[in-house]
């Protein structure tokens, strides 16, 4: 969402914003139940919230991907894909009540929208913290659920060592990086209405990134809470209304995802007692020697925040690595990374974006802890902006003398941008929780891109990486 055009009306965007609340109630969701809260809470025919220990089905093999009711296993594409199009006009309807120049872009539609998917470029869009690494990951987190609602072959599955609750995570995430591409660059998208990425500083790339990989992130937080810290609660008290207040709580993006789909904000599986818990295998008769190794996984997808350090100033951001083994000890890997340049001197905004691949090499064996050494090649951009006040300032009057309009950004700004071939090696250590999931405690890389310095900030130095990782094939 943009903030360098914000010049609020607050009684306007009151207003406005109410009216895009009522909006969304009207849709065919929660506001359209006929209980009121007090029913589904009293009710003693209706199972939400009302068991002190929630129901878990322990099903045998054969009922590890049960069918709800008469409902065949597969997508319910059209559910899906309008409970996504009643997202999207949510998040459209807030954005034209709070942001003016999204109602009144000033270009012609086809125009505007050709102009701003081909503004992209860089990482940062200018947005606060705050939006970028939580706002959005909370965007890629309800479309995840919006997934997981809809996927009849694994929506009832729990956070635990299952594999099918993994495998349905990685297919939400999926969905959820086709919906945040439709979201920023698609036919109803922030470039088609409001055409934002036209107008500066939202022409980066970071929205694209974060908001799958990092969301998916959310999403299994919000899982691993909802059993261990919400169970909890439920099992200490029968208050239904603290039981409904820490689902909401501890689960911001499954709540949205709930309403938005047509049911109450804490509904869960496990109230109707179709929750699919872990169901460990039957032990193998196999010897030693032909079992495989279940910490070396095929692929590996690991979401990471990111940190570059240098004596001419710090960069910080997020990003993704991809890696694909090609034998026991070697994988090869696909990193990008974003960050916003801080410590800049005044006036001077700038971001830069890395895209690398190499070979990496991890020790044979099956340690929960695992080191890693790699050697990466590729490339980086950097991209700056010095805005001239004075001059925006003269400017301005000028045109409001003239009865003109406001003068266009690239009027009182200079643009700098510099491409070149860039080096990392490092090395870094994961924790390995189970056969699908992990943590980089920490990894350490030192970077050398051949670029001259821009304005002061040399792009050689190093940095450090933290994040989860997702292995895929060991189940």
């Amino acid at each position: 969402m943009r903030l360098d055009r914000k010049a609020y009306n607050n009684t306007e965007i009151a207003a406005k914003t109410r009216i895009a609340i009522i909006a969304f109630l009207i849709f065919p969701g929660v506001a359209g139940a006929q209980q009121t809260v007090d029913d589904v809470l009293f009710d003693a025919s209706n199972s939400s919230i009302l068991a002190v220990d929630p129901v878990v089905v322990a099903p045998s093999k054969e009922l590890a991907t049960p069918m709800i009711g008469s409902q065949p296993q597969g997508v319910q594409w059209k559910s899906l894909f309008s409970q996504s199009l009643r997202f999207t006009l949510f998040e459209h309807a807030f954005r034209y009540a709070t942001e003016p120049a999204t109602r009144h872009p000033g270009q012609p539609f086809f125009h505007g929208y050709i102009d701003a998917v081909g503004a992209l470029h860089g990482w940062s869009d200018g947005d606060p913290f705050y939006v970028n690494y939580v706002g959005h990951p909370m965007q890629g987190a309800v479309s995840g659920y919006l997934w997981t609602l809809n996927d009849t072959r694994y929506r009832n599955v729990e956070f635990g060592r299952n594999p099918d609750y993994w495998k349905s995570r990685i297919r939400a995430g999926a969905f959820a990086f086709a919906y945040s591409e439709q979201m920023e660059i698609g036919p109803l998208s922030e470039a088609s209405i409001g055409n934002v990425q036209g107008f500066f500083p939202q022409q980066g790339f970071a929205d694209h990134v974060v908001t799958p990989a990092i969301g998916l992130g959310w999403l299994i937080a919000e899982d691993a809470l909802d059993k261990y810290l919400v169970r909890l609660v439920e099992r200490k008290t029968k208050n239904r209304y603290l039981r409904v207040a820490v689902r909401g709580a501890a689960n911001p993006s499954r709540s949205l995802a709930n309403a938005i789909s047509g049911q109450w904000p804490w509904a869960r599986p496990r109230d109707r007692g179709e929750t699919i818990a872990f169901q460990p295998r039957n032990p193998s008769h196999e010897t030693d020697e032909a079992k495989p190794n279940l910490r070396v996984a095929p692929f590996e997808f690991a979401p990471n925040a990111y940190m570059f350090a240098a004596p001419s100033g710090t960069c910080a951001g997020g990003g993704a690595t991809a890696a694909l083994r090609v034998s026991a000890e070697w994988q090869i890997v696909l990193d990008v990374n974003g960050c916003k340049m801080t410590g800049l001197e005044p006036n001077l905004t700038g971001d830069s974006f890395s895209y690398m691949a190499g070979p990496r090499w991890t020790p044979a064996g099956s340690s929960r802890f695992v080191p890693y050494f790699q050697v990466l090649l590729g490339g980086n951009k950097l991209t700056q902006e010095r805005m001239f006040p004075e001059k925006q300032a003269a400017l301005s009057l000028l045109a409001e003398s003239a009865g003109a309009p406001p003068p266009a950004h690239e009027m009182y700004t200079q643009q700098y941008e510099r491409d070149g071939f860039a080096v990392a090696a490092g090395t870094g250590l994961d924790l390995h929780f189970n056969r699908a999931l992990g943590f980089r405690l920490i990894a350490v890389e030192y970077t050398h891109s051949w670029i001259n310095d821009l304005n002061g900030f040399a792009p050689r130095g190093f940095q450090v990486k933290t994040g989860m990782v997702l292995r895929m094939g060991t189940w």
